[in-house]
């Protein structure tokens, strides 16, 4: 398998090129397809474009981040002519040829993929993020923002009628990068044709189906048919009311981002609605019908929080190595890109994730190590942000997870070493997991009806759903 693919022609960039890779989407997929394969990340070597020129003082930095960005993002003529349906099959190419016992979908979630390379399975996303540059942009304007994604988003839907837009403009999760370029969340609002190909050439006859569907919720702008628009979000650790005019957080991470901290020109943030990775209803709709005909059973996972499914996960695989024969006594507490989960079934770890360096993904972390039995060892890779906000955790709250393992703790020096602004590759988890012993042979692979029920009985205390 090729990760980055040969561009589609002439000025149309091929889905490696439109699929931003800064996206969660992204970068579990890639992984996903590796653990499938019984591979470890060790060629992801992708750096975060905010992690860049951290030797530059701060506004050459700034000034270099705006570039970089908009030279990664593609033209709004080419976001406009994408097909997503090309973009689909590229992403179900990442799979090899074979036939599988059952599929994972959904939100982006490493605890979704954890789940399903323990049971041998591919996992698919139902959206993808598309940088688009933004001549003239800044971090201050998302009125703006609005303006311009709103024509883009016009042509993209025209030409890609089954997909719905959520545009976000996030200066406290992009930084900089929010004032050069747009960000849009194509999200398929029916069953694609490659991904039914796929369900229906690649799976075995009645091999059931998890569909993992993030249900936060957020302001939401419905701006136009199909296309709707957030101020912030919740992956950034913030609050919806952190984003006011009036708001002294907002003024902390604009004067970050570049701005002043005091203009802000912002839209009506809307009603409440789905955020950003939650899944369209025609999606779920879309799979229903597929699964109806084709005899396959769909189970679905509501999660409130990624902490949930995070937390659920973990102790899933717990109780699955522990069914195994093997202790189940060592855990891995991983953050955003740095995620291995090959070499997690490898060495016999205990994964939870955490979405991001924010205090509240790590605080979820913390509340589940202080309710769980106590892992011997314990490793923590703290995956910096490139970024300062008032949002994030400190150094102390990462080393106070660690300080749950009884005899090993450990957070990992290089992704400390200038924390939150350094730069660490996916490679690097891979490169501290190694160091882990082996604990082979892997136990068999996980059955969904285990899985179902771990989830049941794990999450539906912190609100997870299974239906």
């Amino acid at each position: 398998m090729q990760e980055w693919l040969a561009a589609g022609g002439p000025g149309l960039p091929g889905p490696d090129r439109i699929v931003s890779p800064e996206s969660a989407g992204r970068v579990l997929l890639a992984v996903a397809s590796r653990a499938v394969r019984g591979r470890d990340c060790a060629d992801l070597g992708y750096h975060p474009l905010l992690s860049r020129f951290r030797g530059a003082p701060e506004t050459v930095r700034r000034t270099a981040l705006a570039r970089a960005g908009a030279r990664a993002a593609v033209t709004a003529e080419q976001a406009g002519t994408l097909d997503a349906d090309q973009v689909a099959r590229w992403m179900v190419e990442h799979y090899p040829a074979d036939r599988y016992p059952g599929i994972v979908l959904g939100s982006p979630h490493g605890g979704a993929v954890h789940l399903a390379t323990a049971m041998g399975v591919p996992w698919l996303p139902t959206a993808f993020d598309v940088a688009v540059q933004w001549p003239g942009g800044a971090v201050t304007d998302p009125a703006g923002a609005l303006a311009y994604g709103a024509r883009v988003a016009g042509r993209l839907l025209g030409a890609n009628p089954a997909v719905r837009v959520r545009q976000v403009h996030d200066p406290a999760g992009r930084g900089v990068l929010a004032g050069s370029t747009v960000s849009l969340v194509v999200r398929w609002h029916r069953l694609s044709d490659p991904y039914r190909e796929f369900l229906g050439n690649r799976l075995e006859p009645g091999a059931p189906v998890l569909l993992l569907r993030d249900v936060r919720g957020w302001p939401v702008l419905e701006y136009a048919d199909g296309h709707s628009f957030q101020v912030g979000g919740p992956t950034s650790g913030l609050e919806p009311a952190d984003f006011r005019p009036d708001s002294e957080v907002l003024g902390q991470v604009l004067r970050g981002a570049g701005g002043d901290g005091a203009s802000w020109d912002a839209p009506d943030p809307g009603l409440p609605g789905y955020a950003e990775h939650g899944v369209e209803p025609g999606f779920e709709a879309g799979l229903l019908d597929w699964a109806e005909a084709a005899g396959s059973p769909v189970h679905r996972v509501l999660f409130p929080g990624p902490h949930a499914l995070s937390a659920a996960a973990a102790d899933v695989y717990r109780n699955w190595l522990r069914a195994a024969g093997k202790t189940g006594d060592r855990c891995v507490v991983e953050c955003g890109r740095l995620i291995d989960p090959w070499q997690v079934v490898r060495a016999g770890l205990v994964p939870y994730w955490c979405e991001s360096a924010t205090e509240r993904s790590v605080t979820g972390a913390e509340w589940w190590l202080a309710g769980s039995t106590p892992f011997s060892s314990l490793d923590v890779l703290p995956e910096p942000p490139g970024l300062r906000s008032p949002a994030l955790a400190g150094l102390p709250q990462w080393l106070a997870v660690a300080s749950f393992g009884r005899r090993r703790r450990a957070v990992d020096r290089m992704a400390a070493r200038g924390y939150p602004v350094t730069s660490v590759a996916t490679r690097h988890a891979t490169e501290v997991l190694r160091g882990q012993p082996y604990d082979l042979p892997a136990p068999a692979p996980l059955r969904v009806v285990e899985a179902l029920a771990g989830l049941r009985a794990s999450g539906t205390p912190q609100g997870l759903l299974v239906c």
